[in-house]
């Protein structure tokens, strides 16, 4: 416990509230914004991904901010810049505009956010058309998560700060992991309802052939 006590610091309070913060905008959202009928998968996949679309915009927003055009993290002033400096203690490359972490940024802020958006659109509307762009949503950021520590694991973990419990299991771990685990069911579960109106389709068509 002293491990972490010694290294939690305003900032990390700071920045965890803001997740915190949009994780709760995200929730009243969908109360406001879905239909009262809503299946209770269905909002917590709106949740999801209202938080997604706006840590993307919001948080890593102010990364590619302070990232482009000469800047960096470590140099950068303002409030978002003291929270990246923050996280860029338990993986350096965020703090120096990482060409790698830059292009996934891009990516995740100019793709990931605007899709986000687009399927809580297909959401409200209630469009089963949604499924296709969950599954190439969730494809996206698991691919973006694999990207952004393949390289790291490959060589040794150069860049990664493991020497305490606030870095590797908050910082690495779960920041990252939500990422992983929750687009991976989203695209089952996508799939699951893809997969069966095929198969029913499919099954329709031979009874009337066989007819």
């Amino acid at each position: 416990m002293s491990d972490f006590s010694a290294v939690f610091t305003k900032t990390s309070a700071f920045s965890l509230a803001g997740v915190v913060l949009l994780g709760t905008v995200a929730y009243l959202a969908s109360k406001a914004l879905l239909p009262k009928d809503t299946r209770w998968q269905d909002k917590y996949v709106f949740v999801w991904l209202a938080f997604d679309a706006l840590i993307h915009f919001i948080f890593e927003g102010s990364f590619l901010w302070h990232s482009v055009l000469g800047r960096e993290v470590n140099t950068g002033t303002g409030m978002f810049a003291e929270m990246w400096r923050e996280y860029a203690k338990a993986d350096f490359r965020w703090g120096v505009s990482d060409p790698t972490v830059v292009s996934l940024e891009l990516l995740t802020v100019l793709g990931a956010g605007p899709l986000c958006c687009f399927i809580l659109y297909q959401l409200v509307r209630s469009d089963p058309a949604r499924h296709y762009w969950i599954v190439v949503l969730s494809t996206a950021e698991i691919y973006g998560g694999w990207m952004t520590f393949c390289p790291e694991w490959l060589t040794g973990s150069p860049n990664l700060s493991t020497s305490n419990v606030l870095h590797l299991w908050v910082y690495l771990f779960l920041m990252n992991f939500l990422w992983v685990i929750i687009p991976l069911f989203l695209m089952v579960d996508s799939y699951t309802h893809i997969a069966g109106t095929l198969r029913s389709v499919q099954r329709s068509a031979k009874a009337k052939k066989g007819q």
